[in-house]
């Protein structure tokens, strides 16, 4: 049951891509925090998509309902559809920009690579921060010339570490890679590239033999991939595809006679969805995950009991309950609130503009006591964000999928974000190059 409760405030708007606004209904506009929800529920990525505004609307609910809002200030949030195109995502953009109603925007999250790429500079010129969990411009780590972009929690550079350091972990240590193959089998696209330089370091400073295969969008044939992996042999298989992509190849992987449990897919391979369509060859495979599958986290029996039980959930199917990608809608929601949360102790307990909103994040300090307070200890990671840094955490947990569901198999993995600082600051100096930017001074306090 989609949860589009109390609609009667603004209705349900379309437009040339169809909106739906929720609000509480109790109070003025001008007293609310906006939260545009720019989604895909139609098109190749819809399956994923659904269950993320789903944790995603459920948590904004549960933050209404059971604490008042953030602070008091309730929230209201609509979505646009963008078919995860970059198009679509613009126009959405645009049509969120200057907030609903007399209701401001503080953060925006792009919810696809695509946009995320498309609205870099345009958020920038608007003075909206944009959080991109997991995906969008690696550089924009580098907060001094990216003041508007947050790839928060894991970049791909990032999980490229954590993928050699748990590689390491089963094979005895960092020092036995030398020798070992690993390869990485990627999307043809912006986001599947953004792991080539990183590997390329990492495998330079301990002695593997890396090999790059790309696989052209959509990824419904790939028995020429596999093959070439048959014939080179590698120890890894670093799975890094999106949607039918992924399915496809844990398939095609058995046919050639890959073992699965020495696949590891990454964070936009380590869904249910990726696994169910491939039936028995995906027991035993492997996942990168910032957002853990399962519902005995305590944020899940809070939700259970005040959102779910009540009937008000916005899953459609309450079996894709703690599903990863339930699950990372309630981190990409809870990030968002922590840092309004963060901001509003500065600049008051009212709704904020998007500079504020970028003040908050900057200032983001989510830790273990944290973690407790909102549920979250064992789902999310410490994240710690500055000026200069707009990562912040920069570990991943493995899990393997046993036929029927994920289980757990590795605790947080760091990545070496000392070792890939130096890559990430040269691509953002070359961007400021070619731009013309003049990077921020992170010791003046903005």
């Amino acid at each position: 049951m989609r949860a589009f409760i109390q609609r009667s405030l603004f209705g349900i708007t379309f437009g040339v891509l169809g909106c739906v606004a929720l609000a509480p209904a109790a109070q003025a506009a001008s007293d609310q925090q906006f939260f545009p929800l720019a989604t895909y529920r139609v098109g190749a990525y819809a399956s994923s998509g659904v269950q993320v505004w789903a944790g995603m609307i459920d948590y904004l609910n549960y933050i209404n309902e059971v604490e008042g809002g953030i602070n008091g200030v309730k929230l209201v949030w609509q979505e646009c559809e963008t078919e995860w195109t970059a198009e679509k995502g613009i126009e959405c953009y645009e049509r969120f920009k200057k907030g609903l109603n007399g209701a401001p925007v503080a953060v925006y999250q792009p919810n696809g690579a695509p946009a995320a790429y498309a609205l870099s500079e345009r958020a920038e010129v608007d003075r909206i921060p944009l959080i991109t969990l997991g995906y969008g411009r690696t550089e924009a780590t580098d907060g001094r010339v990216f003041p508007y972009n947050f790839p928060v929690m894991l970049t791909f550079y990032s999980e490229a570490s954590t993928l050699v350091n748990y590689i390491a972990q089963r094979e005895g240590g960092l020092d036995k890679l030398k020798g070992k193959k690993i390869a990485t089998l990627y999307h043809d696209s912006a986001y599947g590239r953004e792991t080539l330089g990183p590997l390329k370091l990492l495998a330079q400073k301990y002695g593997f033999e890396n090999i790059q295969i790309p696989v052209a969008d959509p990824g419904n044939e790939q028995s020429a991939q596999w093959r070439q992996i048959r014939q080179q042999q590698p120890d890894w298989v670093f799975l890094r595809t999106w949607g039918v992509s992924t399915p496809v190849a844990v398939k095609t992987a058995a046919r050639f006679g890959f073992p699965v449990d020495h696949i590891v897919g990454d964070i936009w391979a380590s869904s249910s969805e990726d696994v169910l369509p491939a039936g028995a060859a995906a027991k035993g495979y492997l996942a990168l995950t910032p957002y853990p599958a399962g519902s005995d986290f305590e944020i899940h029996r809070r939700l259970k009991a005040a959102i779910l039980d009540k009937g008000k959930s916005d899953l459609k199917d309450l079996a894709n309950f703690g599903s990863v990608y339930y699950n990372s809608g309630l981190v990409n929601a809870a990030i968002a609130v922590e840092a309004i949360r963060t901001a509003q102790a500065k600049f008051g307990k009212r709704p904020l503009n998007g500079e504020e909103g970028r003040w908050g994040l900057e200032h983001l300090n989510i830790d273990d006591a944290r973690l407790q307070q909102m549920g979250y200890l064992g789902l999310m990671q410490n994240l710690k964000l500055s000026c200069a840094d707009h990562e912040g955490g920069g570990s991943a947990r493995v899990q393997q999928w046993d036929g029927a569901r994920w289980t757990l198999v590795s605790d947080w993995i760091a990545a070496d974000r000392a070792l890939l600082r130096p890559l990430i600051d040269e691509k953002a100096a070359a961007f400021a190059r070619e731009k013309n930017i003049v990077p921020r001074d992170c010791s003046v306090e903005p």
